[in-house]
């Protein structure tokens, strides 16, 4: 049960991106670690944080259904969620977090559907077969989704980055 601590930042970050509300994901992740505390005898897998991502996404779905009036746009707070910075010039430093900021906003602007694999894959590092096990789809749907959805963001991004000389 040790095991499933040490991916308590991945299911933060994943229900962070879906709910898009820190105290909301805080919920989620609470919720879905109650759910894994009591169904953890059925795990017989090698890797757990599938089958845990697994849950908080599944726990999420639920608590939307139950608070189906609070699935609003609330935007992602950089500064409690970021990664600190190195670069010790203060314009690198504010070029890179107005791109931060541009990506964020276009991830966030994507449907569920294709967000929620461009979260698991490019944020979280799974593979192919474990966002087919996390999101209980095709590994062909999460191909197509992931494809989808980085053409939307790069559609997105593409005038964004021209004008910053990027």
């Amino acid at each position: 049960m040790e095991e499933l601590l040490s991916h308590l930042d991945a299911a933060y970050n994943v229900a962070r991106w879906l709910t898009r509300n820190a105290t909301d994901a805080e919920d989620v992740v609470q919720e879905a670690y109650l759910r894994a505390l009591k169904h953890f005898r059925s795990f017989h897998g090698s890797d757990s944080r599938p089958w845990l991502l697994a849950i908080v996404r599944n726990t999420f779905y639920t608590w939307r259904q139950r608070n189906r009036a609070s699935d609003q746009e609330i935007p992602f707070d950089e500064e409690s969620h970021g990664q600190p910075e190195d670069h010790p010039n203060p314009e690198v430093q504010l070029l890179h977090k107005a791109n931060s900021q541009l990506v964020r906003q276009a991830i966030e602007e994507l449907p569920a559907e294709f967000r929620e694999v461009i979260v698991l894959r490019e944020l979280e590092g799974l593979s192919y077969r474990q966002i087919s096990d996390v999101t209980e789809i095709p590994v062909g749907t999460v191909m197509s989704r992931l494809a989808r959805g980085r053409k939307r963001l790069e559609q997105r991004l593409s005038p964004s980055f021209t004008r910053s000389g990027y």
